[in-house]
């Protein structure tokens, strides 16, 4: 028992430590020491470009995007208040850079029809497989408001609560989104039930 209160106690340390560990780069950016900025994207970075292709689910526009969500950090980062985390504002940051992209590539597609594209990569680098493309497609038909939320929570591991500052709505709303994007994606995988069982 006493072992397994000494691991929470290590667990609550380590998360406040980081956390510490922002608000001194960002003080120490504040002060006028932008040496620090680099070290606050350095450590952000890899979460940031993983939230932005999951959303966007298109491996060319990862650094664009992420270039975007830093430089927006880095003007606005005198303004940061210490009220919350570090990273739930960066985040919020990069799921409205997302959301901002994916509206104009919605007003472009009325114009421009995008030819569909099997050999996109992905992003971890790894091997392409036929599986994990059927649910990238899959979860790419579902509406933003839909496929943002489950991608947070069910890939990224995201708290409802940090869900819900992340997209800015209330919680119950986030649940409720979730529950329909699921029960979206259990049909829309319902052809590929067999394929994706074996």
């Amino acid at each position: 028992m006493r072992l397994r209160n000494k691991k929470v106690v290590l667990q609550y340390a380590n998360s406040s430590q980081n956390r510490d560990d922002d608000f001194s780069l960002i003080k120490r950016f504040i002060d006028g020491d932008e040496s620090t900025f680099s070290v606050l994207m350095q450590k952000h970075k890899e979460k940031v470009r993983n939230i932005i292709y999951l959303t966007i689910g298109n491996a060319n526009t990862v650094d664009d995007l992420s270039q975007d969500v830093f430089i927006t950090v880095y003007k606005n980062l005198v303004h940061f208040r210490f009220e919350c985390q570090f990273t739930t504002w960066l985040y919020r940051i990069a799921v409205n850079k997302c959301k901002d992209h994916l509206r104009k590539m919605k007003v472009r597609n009325i114009f421009i029809p995008l030819k569909e594209s099997g050999s996109e990569p992905v992003y971890s680098g790894g091997e392409i497989k036929e599986e994990k493309e059927i649910v990238r497609k899959a979860i790419s038909k579902l509406p933003d408001k839909l496929r943002i939320p489950l991608l947070l929570k069910d890939i990224e591991g995201f708290s409802y609560q940090e869900i819900a500052e992340f997209v800015q709505c209330e919680i119950g709303t986030v649940k409720s989104r979730i529950f329909r994007a699921r029960e979206s994606l259990r049909k829309l995988l319902k052809p590929y039930e067999q394929e994706l069982l074996t």
